[in-house]
């Protein structure tokens, strides 16, 4: 998956900021491991491999900004860590996951089955939804085995 690399430089200049080599890099794990739903510290670990003069703050505080500028999001998985996606469409909704309790891994269901019931709730209670997060906990094919 590749994200628009002209359209973030833009997003940055419009906020009067830079993509530096080393805001850029840490954007290029998030986009090169997109379905791996990496922490700041595995960002950081894999970062470090070709900047290794780069801090673990630097890391933090430049996706704290790319989540500001609505580059990433940030998802958590009640695994105690936060963890960061691309953010390919902020007008729709987020996609949901499968999380397995055995190993950890963390799949993705792009299916959005929420809408009838978004709009039945909508219209009960007066409220305007903006988006959902769904989890799925279970075991994967392999932890089943």
């Amino acid at each position: 998956m590749d994200i628009n690399i002209n359209e973030v430089k833009e997003i940055f200049k419009e906020e009067g900021l830079k993509l530096t080599t080393q805001r850029r890099a840490i954007l290029d794990v998030i986009v090169k491991n997109h379905s791996k739903h990496l922490s700041p510290e595995e960002v950081y670990d894999i970062v470090k491999v070709k900047y290794p003069e780069i801090g673990i703050a630097t890391v933090y505080r430049t996706l704290q900004l790319l989540e500001k500028l609505n580059i990433i999001y940030r998802v958590n998985f009640d695994d105690g860590y936060n963890r960061y996606e691309l953010n390919y469409d902020s007008e729709n909704h987020h996609h949901h996951h499968l999380i397995c309790l055995e190993c950890g891994k963390v799949m993705e269901v792009k299916l959005d089955l929420l809408e009838t019931l978004e709009n039945e709730i909508e219209k009960e209670n007066g409220f305007k939804i903006i988006d959902h997060n769904v989890k799925f906990f279970g075991y994967c094919a392999n932890c089943q085995k």
